[in-house]
């Protein structure tokens, strides 16, 4: 079908910012889930787009690096009304959970988190989160033996150098893996619906994207300062991790913990609430910014890191959106993606080995915990935030026994 022919019925900006506000209250369950309520809401009740142009846009925002469902949320919202319209999107479904996540972080800015029970309990429930992450993803972006391969070195190779850039390295390898091995037939195209389909303002937008992810990094070396550093690595999360939500674990903590702006326990115990709130996980970063140390940290901190991992979100979805018909065209690019997506199943398992199971992990008894509470996961029938906050009780109980 067409799609150019039945253009969308243009909507208000308060109007999206409605619908996505309603959508992150109570979008409970990770990005997979998120796919759901977006379908239920969208398509079948608002009727803002049909199955069609929606699975169009599920498969754009699966390809971009970045949180998928967030871009989802964008796209949709850009496609109802315009540029505002992706914006108040992503504000209305981004709100609630960054707001949950940074009074979170101010409430125990004072609490010495190494000694909290609660705050085992919630490593635990992040391995069991991590874990059903790893199982889930292997299983459809590792579904043969090549793709297996790849995902094991790159495990192997984060795992004897745990650094962001040495991360990019295998990404970057993957892909070029990929596009040499894994080759494949196009994908049969769909025309595009967009606000725009002017490519110079989609190119405007990649050329951006491109200069944040090189030029951070320069200034940053020649203008030291922590405003500029938090930028850079905020930004660089959000523009070079495919898979979005748990993924981006190993590059954040690679980023905040060993330079000392955040410990290793209150990184881990932000990530398990972050399991307990609707919404992205990549609010996560709100959290981070609110616990940084020295400054900037407070709400401050939290809105810096979080406009910085959403930024790249949004240059990529308005500079791919007019050009998205002819990647997917393109067998090469769709073969390194999947050699990329192979190499993010490997970096995240190997996330799960350390910093996550390691940090977690001290006792027989905490891993008979975390196999409980995935296998409750991988059931299908048990919410993320209740095995949460079951594994947050169980820490406290344990420490006061």
């Amino acid at each position: 079908m067409d799609q150019s022919e039945h253009p969308p019925r243009p909507g208000s900006v308060l109007e999206v910012l409605g619908v996505a506000l309603k959508l992150g209250l109570t979008s409970f369950g990770g990005p997979i889930a998120h796919l759901g309520y977006f379908r239920r809401e969208y398509v079948e009740r608002r009727k803002w787009l049909d199955t069609e142009a929606f699975a169009e846009l599920v498969a754009l925002c699966q390809l971009l690096p970045g949180p998928a469902s967030s871009e989802l949320g964008i796209a949709i919202g850009t496609r109802r009304a315009g540029y505002l319209g992706g914006l108040a999107a992503w504000i209305g479904f981004t709100l609630p959970s960054a707001v949950a996540l940074t009074a979170f972080a101010l409430l125990t800015s004072g609490v010495d988190l190494s000694t909290a029970g609660w705050v085992e309990g919630l490593k635990l429930g992040a391995v069991a989160v991590v874990a059903q992450a790893v199982w889930s993803m292997g299983r459809t972006l590792t579904p043969d033996l090549p793709r297996v391969a790849i995902a094991v070195v790159a495990a192997i190779a984060m795992l004897l150098a745990p650094t962001p850039a040495f991360q990019v390295g295998v990404i970057l390898a993957g892909g070029a893996l990929g596009w040499r091995l894994l080759r494949v037939e196009p994908t049969r195209a769909f025309d595009m619906v967009g606000p725009s389909r002017n490519r110079r303002a989609g190119a405007a937008f990649i050329a951006a994207f491109v200069i944040l992810l090189v030029g951070l990094p320069l200034a940053h070396a020649l203008v030291p300062n922590q405003a500029l550093a938090v930028v850079d690595a905020f930004y660089r999360a959000g523009g070079l991790v495919f898979g979005g939500g748990h993924v981006v674990l190993p590059l954040l903590h690679a980023a905040v913990v060993p330079p000392g702006w955040i410990s290793d326990d209150r990184f881990l115990a932000g990530y398990g609430a972050a399991q307990a709130v609707p919404g992205p996980l990549f609010t996560f970063s709100a959290y981070l910014g609110a616990s940084l140390g020295p400054e900037p940290n407070g709400v401050g901190g939290a809105a810096l890191a979080l406009g910085a991992i959403f930024l790249p979100a949004f240059l990529l979805i308005w500079g791919a959106l007019p050009f998205w018909d002819s990647l997917r065209r393109s067998s090469s690019f769709a073969a390194a993606l999947r050699g990329t997506n192979a190499s993010v199943v490997g970096i995240l398992a190997a996330a799960l080995v350390t910093p996550i199971g390691t940090g977690a992990l001290h006792s027989p008894l905490e891993v008979v915990v975390a196999l409980a509470a995935l296998i409750a996961l991988l059931t299908g029938r048990v919410p993320p935030i209740v095995v949460v906050v079951l594994a947050a009780l169980f820490g406290q109980l344990l420490s006061l026994s």
